[in-house]
């Protein structure tokens, strides 16, 4: 690190800001909450499940479509949906002998998007 860069990241502070530092406590979710913050965005760090995701932002797919589109086996792309069906990232529904995914809700929607928002500002 520069000096300037060290000197940023130091708090010379003597003054706790008691006001601050109570009304921010009391807000801070419970540790488990967090535990599972933590979980759901461990979900999101791995490229393949953020394919999938991204596949089924565009449309309700079965693991066949899934595992053309994105040139994988059927048993790692059933594996992924496994994992995101078991986090409530993804849902399905059967047709017949067709199990059709998709995602969750909305939120999931939302957390992809605007991640990839927050990417593609370096591409700007």
């Amino acid at each position: 690190m520069k000096p300037t860069e060290i000197e940023l990241d130091r708090c010379d502070c003597i003054v706790i800001h008691e006001e601050v530092v109570a009304r921010v406590r009391g807000e801070m979710p419970d540790d488990g909450i967090l535990l599972d913050l933590a979980d759901t965005f461990k979900l999101f760090s791995d490229s393949t499940r953020l394919k999938i995701l991204y596949a089924l932002m565009q449309a309700e797919m079965c693991v066949c479509d899934i595992s053309v589109l994105l040139g994988m086996s059927k048993s790692s792309v059933s594996h992924q949906l496994r994992v995101l069906k078991q986090s409530n990232l993804v849902k399905y529904r059967k047709a017949g002998r067709v199990i059709y995914y998709s995602l969750a809700d909305d939120h999931v929607r939302t957390i992809c998007s605007q991640g990839m928002d927050h990417v593609l500002e370096d591409y700007a």
